[in-house]
């Protein structure tokens, strides 16, 4: 970046660009998962040979340690949480609250349907048994997704949670304290010191401890992480459900004349901080205001404490200014890049919010920027990348729920159907089907 930083920038005024001419057009960065795979799949088919021994081994060679075991000990949970700064932990506490107030509105019930009399259809939603929770190690620590996996996850009823989290040499192969300090407040007591690939592949298939102890495969994976993490979730999905496949964090905002530039370079770089591969997108019909934020860039690069990745975020083919005709050509933008994290930050911004079809979170006006949905909204931030959110949801009581359908049928309204059936089995040659009803009563003559 030069001292004078300035976003690239795509100009679409005047122009009436189709959807998918919109999707080609628009700053995307992402990874390609696919070139990491045959990196990926030796480690996982070690894990499901080896066990703990290749995950030991894979902690050694990726993060600098070996744990003494995968599981952390009860009593380092406890002396974590005692040792955690109290400003922390109350703002831990008032992140854990406002996420319980909010997905517990979440949380679906069961629904019985009478379709005839003597016949029901009951749609029971249950808990999955085992969840696998991962926590990033990496450019940063990550408490707050802690409270996102868990959460929802304990909202949901599920009955057995394991967060795993990536050794650290600095803490003698425990993951960092503050993570483990968020699970002890949680109620979390299963805790493994293990990341990356072999996290997820030990996960799936569950080994033995070095004490002998059994570590239990989960049922589904959850969690955020980099191109490892992803592809090795790929490579086990179907063994076990995944949440998504993750790419780099974005930000999108879309923004008229009456936005404060420094307010929304201040967010482009709160989402930059993240990572060198993170994508921050201003959507504007202002040139004017897209200057001035070049202008806020600059001056706020020259004080932000991980400058150098930043730059590098902002500066790479992910990040950059659209520029618009007006709100309405910039809401066509907006819904077909699908954000990870959109802002609105407009005249009568809830009014064009109420507008957008398609983003992972919208946080609407100056006062809710993303980072307040990263901690304190009581929003999920685990947040559909790279275009899903388009087809996809965030992390949600949902996602640790399953809707399994229930029927429950007499003789007499079998009987009442059973003609129309016979004729559909007929119809799709499927004759058995229909005698599956049909011997039923001719049993009873």
């Amino acid at each position: 970046m030069s001292a004078r930083t300035q976003l690239s920038r795509v100009d679409l005024r005047g122009r009436s660009a189709t959807t998918a001419e919109l999707r080609a057009a628009l700053p995307r960065g992402g990874v390609d998962v696919d070139s990491v795979l045959h990196q990926v799949r030796p480690v996982v088919e070690a894990i499901r040979d080896r066990g703990v021994s290749a995950a030991q081994e894979f902690s050694q060679r990726f993060d600098g340690v070996a744990p003494a075991s995968v599981r952390v000990p009860a009593a380092e949970l406890t002396k974590a949480l005692d040792e955690l700064d109290p400003a922390v932990r109350t703002a831990l506490e008032v992140a854990i609250d406002r996420t319980r107030l909010v997905h517990a509105d979440q949380r679906r019930t069961d629904k019985t349907t009478q379709v005839v009399p003597g016949g029901t259809v009951t749609e029971r939603w249950i808990p999955v048994e085992r969840v696998g929770l991962y926590v990033p190690g990496g450019n940063a620590v990550y408490p707050s997704s802690v409270v996102m996996n868990v959460v929802p996850a304990q909202t949901a009823g599920v009955d057995s949670l394991v967060v795993a989290s990536p050794p650290q040499a600095q803490f003698g192969g425990l993951p960092h304290p503050t993570i483990l300090a968020a699970a002890a407040l949680l109620g979390v007591d299963e805790v493994w010191a293990v990341g990356g690939a072999q996290a997820v592949a030990l996960l799936t298939y569950g080994g033995t401890d070095t004490d002998g102890a059994e570590l239990g495969p989960v049922d589904l994976i959850t969690g955020p992480g980099n191109i490892y993490v992803t592809a090795a979730k790929r490579l086990c999905r179907g063994l076990v459900g995944i949440d998504a496949e993750a790419g780099p964090t974005e930000i999108a905002i879309l923004a008229d004349a009456t936005a404060d530039p420094v307010h929304v370079a201040a967010d482009l770089i709160s989402q930059a901080e993240h990572d060198v591969l993170a994508a921050s997108v201003l959507v504007t019909d202002s040139e004017q205001l897209a200057d001035a934020v070049d202008v806020a860039l600059s001056a706020q690069l020259e004080v932000t404490k991980h400058r150098e990745r930043v730059a590098t975020a902002l500066a790479g083919s992910q990040s950059g200014v659209v520029l618009v005709s007006d709100i309405d050509e910039g809401l066509r933008v907006v819904n077909a890049y699908a954000a990870e994290h959109l802002e609105i930050q407009t005249r009568d911004a809830s009014a064009v919010a109420a507008r957008v079809r398609s983003a992972g979170a919208v946080f609407v006006g100056a006062w809710s920027p993303v980072s307040l949905g990263d901690y304190c909204a009581g929003s999920n931030h685990v947040l559909p990348t790279a275009g899903c959110a388009r087809h996809s949801s965030g992390l949600s009581v949902q996602t640790f729920l399953k809707g399994v359908h229930v029927v429950d049928y007499s003789e007499a309204a079998l009987k009442e159907v059973s003609g129309h059936v016979i004729t559909l089995a007929n119809a799709e040659d499927l004759p058995a089907h229909g005698e599956a009803v049909r011997l039923r009563f001719e049993s009873l003559r």
